[in-house]
């Protein structure tokens, strides 16, 4: 028997078999009235001194670091992702948000799995009562730490983050690329 597409991207048998194991598991994120997993969320606060970027940090099992993330979840069936983003926004952070815009689907590792999401903008209106002192409601088995970095200097604090032992997440590294691509080429003037 010839080789594989499977043999020259994963190797042995095992491998393979691992890598049912992984489809069968991100199959299971995904509701079947749904397109998508999941959802990223691009909290933007804000605040007098300028707009500001939500995040957390995480400890992640898989790279044994604490990654620097922005707030996410799995949708649930029946929900949009806007909808899933201002939930799952109110639950890991407290904060109350509008949800402006999404993404097109984006697949997080294609080349491995087949999970995907939607990025949803949502704005944080820090003058409201509720966004004063914001209390998550994380789940037992959740450690979630919030902060906030101004999106003008988003690229420069990944970068300090990451020499101080941080994982960076491809979502905030990809937003903080584009940030710093857009002032380079002074794309808006």
């Amino acid at each position: 028997m010839g080789a594989t597409c499977e043999d020259d991207i994963y190797g042995s048998r095992g491998d393979r078999e691992s890598l049912g194991e992984l489809r069968e598991t991100a199959a299971k994120t995904r509701p079947k009235d749904s397109l998508i997993d999941g959802v990223g969320i691009v909290a933007i606060l804000q605040k007098p001194s300028g707009p500001e970027l939500l995040l957390q940090k995480q400890y992640r099992p898989p790279i044994d670091k604490v990654t620097i993330e922005v707030p996410a979840g799995l949708i649930d069936a029946g929900e949009t992702p806007e909808e899933c983003a201002t939930r799952e926004l109110k639950e890991e952070t407290g904060y109350i948000g509008v949800a402006k815009q999404k993404s097109p689907i984006m697949w997080n590792d294609p080349g491995f799995c087949n999970t995907n999401l939607n990025m949803v903008h949502v704005l944080v209106d820090m003058s409201l009562p509720e966004n004063q002192n914001p209390q998550p409601q994380l789940e037992d088995n959740e450690f979630i730490e919030c902060f906030t970095l101004p999106l003008k200097t988003l690229f420069v604090e990944t970068q300090r983050l990451e020499a101080e032992g941080y994982a960076i997440d491809a979502r905030v590294g990809t937003l903080a690329e584009g940030i710093e691509i857009a002032r380079q080429w002074n794309l808006f003037g």
